[in-house]
């Protein structure tokens, strides 16, 4: 079971960072192809969450869905959309991956 917890996770992470790439390219919801797919994304995100909760711990599981959710978006932000790169920004990514490591290592 924790391996498929783990698994949902996951989609649950890819989920939600496509919705918030579709958000930012919905410019404002005014879109309507990217608006509609950021809600299908994050009520998907959402349903893999609660499902992978069911067999993960509810801090880890919630930290490790929101820090490599947004370290991911920041990347994609910055390869993909042009946003700024700059070296605090990729400590403070840096920063998080440790961290989602950290928490992931503790898999009991």
């Amino acid at each position: 079971m924790s391996s498929l917890c783990w698994w949902l996770l996951s989609g649950a992470i890819l989920l939600e960072v496509a919705g918030t790439t579709c958000l930012k390219i919905s410019h404002g919801l005014t879109r309507a192809l990217p608006a509609g797919l950021v809600i299908v994304f994050y009520a998907g995100a959402f349903v893999f969450l609660a499902r992978a909760m069911k067999g993960l711990e509810m801090g880890v599981a919630y930290a490790v869905w929101a820090g490599t959710g947004t370290a991911l978006t920041a990347t994609i932000g910055i390869l993909l959309l042009g946003e700024g790169f700059h070296w605090q920004k990729i400590l403070g990514i840096a920063c998080i991956i440790v961290g989602v490591a950290a928490l992931q290592s503790v898999r009991g």
